[in-house]
């Protein structure tokens, strides 16, 4: 048996998102038997970038206004900075943060996605990584902001970069098989 059966899980994202950082998470969450969604503000094709580049396209199964959190058990957050550039502007994936986090659900941003921590209010009093270009914005955001692979802070699970997805998607995994 998966350790993950039963989980469901939302990935969210808006165009131009980092490939490695929604891929490495997507699939070793398969792997254990998890339940992916891809969620983003409208149903459809969505693309992707590595680095600076375009990369391949997905398929969004779900728009973020068509769903409910309760039928969620964690929500991941790839970075890519025009991808969490629209995503903290967005206010029903600033409200998702916010229930997520205070429902103890698992939250898991890598690289800018903690931009959307900020601009929901909930990097304050955090113990998080991120992308290093934006760690002023985290401490200014409140957040004690660390250059680790990976930082786990009760229900929020941060990384810097897209070396770090392996770390990073193990800690997703480790948190579901303990929420």
């Amino acid at each position: 048996m998966a350790k993950l059966t039963g989980k469901r899980v939302a990935i969210l994202v808006d165009n131009y998102f980092e490939e490695a950082e929604f891929t490495g998470p997507l699939e070793s969450l398969k792997k254990e038997g998890a339940q992916v969604d891809i969620v983003a503000p409208k149903v459809g094709t969505i693309h992707a970038m590595n680095h600076t580049k375009i990369s391949d396209s997905y398929q969004a199964d779900r728009s973020i206004d068509d769903i409910r959190l309760d039928e969620y058990d964690a929500l991941v957050l790839p970075g890519g900075a025009v991808n969490a550039d629209c995503l903290r502007m967005n206010n029903k994936a600033r409200l998702w943060v916010r229930r997520f986090l205070d429902l103890g659900k698992p939250v898991a941003a890598i690289c800018h996605a903690p931009w959307l921590l900020a601009s929901s209010n909930m990097a304050r009093g955090r113990k998080l990584t991120s992308y290093f270009t934006i760690q002023d914005d985290m401490r200014n955001a409140g957040a004690d902001w660390v250059d680790e692979e990976v930082v786990v802070d009760d229900n929020l699970i941060t990384s810097r970069n897209p070396g770090d997805v392996p770390a990073f998607s193990q800690a997703i995994i480790t948190k579901l098989q303990t929420a």
